[in-house]
């Protein structure tokens, strides 16, 4: 398993509105719309119940990033907003023990407790000055995150199946419900006057999200969480926050400071005892 799918999904999308000069409901349209087509052209869609198409674009694209964008229009700081985002490990695990009975393993809560030690620590140092609001709405973004994760699992059971077209058909769910938001929230002049002045760089941005966000990394994500336990990968996603760092420090020379590297070194130790701690604990006192 790896984290490489993760990145792109969490915060860019949000980042590169900067970058796109579009408004953000309009661009999560345009993101899907470009995923999605003309892609379905050259993929059949998996055998696998409307209703899962829907319920994963409604969570893991729409609500996700619906309430992210709310989040930081009402002033939640996206670094921040990077961190609260990772709590959709804890959604998951808690929505995978009611929803699909999955077992909690003691090493698995001792790795998210080191875990969420770790963000906690590197949030620390950039200050934990939120609104009350925004971070009510990050919340809720990881928990339709969560949610996407269930449904990946349950799409997991119509095997075999092509986890990268699933993700191309599922991406025409998104731009209808984008659109409308967009069209209450941002209005039609802004959207009329985004699209009618859509640069290279606009499009380019677009691009990046709709082929390697979404088709790259939603595809790899996909197949992990229809493949594994969701308990098992979703903490993988508290990567993030520590990849963001490191490319920070080695591409634009950005300062670690100590309690960056003990955050990371909590991240890292309670990833390999989620991962690999199971024949440690079995030898306590209590069963896993």
């Amino acid at each position: 398993m790896t984290s490489a799918a993760i990145r792109p999904r969490d915060l860019v999308l949000a980042l590169l509105v900067i970058v796109a000069d579009v408004p953000p409901f309009l661009l999560g349209a345009l993101r899907f719309t470009l995923a999605a087509f003309p892609a379905v052209l050259f993929f059949r869609p998996p055998k696998v119940p409307l209703r899962l198409y829907l319920a994963y674009g409604m969570t893991i694209s729409v609500g996700q990033f619906a309430f992210l964008f709310s989040a930081i229009h009402v002033g939640m700081p996206t670094g921040l907003a990077s961190l609260v985002a990772q709590s959709q490990a804890f959604f998951t695990m808690f929505f995978a023990a009611i929803w699909l009975k999955e077992h909690w393993r003691a090493n698995q809560l001792a790795g998210l407790v080191l875990a969420a030690s770790g963000l906690a620590l590197i949030g620390s140092a950039h200050g934990l000055s939120m609104p009350l609001t925004g971070f009510l709405l990050t919340l809720a973004g990881a928990a339709m995150w969560a949610c996407g994760n269930i449904v990946t699992r349950a799409v997991g059971r119509y095997a075999p199946m092509n986890q990268l077209a699933f993700v191309v058909w599922a991406s025409a769910v998104p731009p209808l419900p984008f659109l409308a938001l967009s069209y209450l929230f941002e209005g039609p002049a802004v959207m009329t006057s985004a699209l009618s002045h859509l640069s290279l760089q606009s499009f380019a941005a677009v691009a990046y999200l709709a082929w390697a966000a979404t088709l790259l990394g939603y595809g790899i994500w996909t197949y992990l969480m229809s493949r594994y336990p969701a308990n098992r990968v979703a903490p993988f996603s508290m990567l993030v926050p520590l990849v963001g760092l490191t490319t920070g420090w080695l591409v634009f020379g950005e300062s670690l400071q100590p309690i960056h590297f003990a955050g990371g070194g909590l991240l890292m130790a309670g990833l390999l005892v989620n991962l690999f701690g199971a024949p440690l604990f079995a030898r306590l006192p209590w069963k896993t």
